[in-house]
């Protein structure tokens, strides 16, 4: 096995939610030897010691809305799964897409096939932090956009003057304060909120 993929797995957290039976025997001896971060826990406990990076999750009908309450509650975003199914059915799969899960592992487990389910997991995992940080950061741009127009027009009002003289107004005011032009929006929409407050309370 790659050295380096073996160091990027290395100390990833992982969930074990399996029985303690041969199979989830396999799987956290296998996790051990690739030197994860292992947390194993039958049945589903209400909250985890750490907060895991993957869980591999034993599917099991009687304790899916357990494992449901528990991946939500245990990270943001929620662990990448990895399922262990001992058969194929409709219920079986609804359970399986349920859980989003990112790989499946069959049964009867064997230490072969671990490795490989554990990087596309890893790896979808990271790609869904990545998107979920790039959405996060276009939010706040929007919000910085709708913010600035907002201040706009609230300089427009009070000064009687254009949009690009109220916005060069604005930028010359952040620049001056060494603040971005957002944080000067958003001082302006305060500023004036305050002030309407007081006009409106005398």
């Amino acid at each position: 096995m790659s050295r380096g993929l073996l160091r990027d797995l290395r100390d990833v957290a992982v969930a074990v939610l399996h029985p303690p039976d041969a199979d989830g025997g396999v799987i956290l001896d296998q996790l051990n030897r690739i030197g994860c971060r292992t947390e194993a826990a039958w049945p589903p406990p209400r909250s985890l010691q750490t907060a895991p990076d993957l869980a591999v999750v034993g599917v099991d009908r009687d304790a899916h809305a357990a494992v449901m309450r528990l991946l939500r509650k245990s990270a943001q975003p929620t662990p990448g799964v990895i399922a262990v199914v001992d058969y194929e059915n409709p219920a079986m799969l609804q359970l399986v897409l349920e859980l989003e899960a990112l790989a499946v592992i069959s049964k009867p487990v064997r230490s072969f096939g671990i490795l490989t389910n554990l990087v596309i997991a890893r790896s979808q995992r990271v790609k869904a932090e990545e998107q979920a940080a790039r959405i996060r950061r276009l939010e706040a741009r929007i919000a910085g956009f709708r913010s600035v127009d907002k201040a706009k027009k609230i300089l427009m009002d009070a000064q009687g003057i254009d949009e690009q003289d109220a916005y060069r107004t604005m930028r010359a005011q952040a620049m001056a304060k060494r603040i971005s032009l957002e944080e000067m929006a958003l001082a302006i929409i305060n500023a004036h909120s305050l002030l309407s407050s007081r006009i409106d309370d005398a």
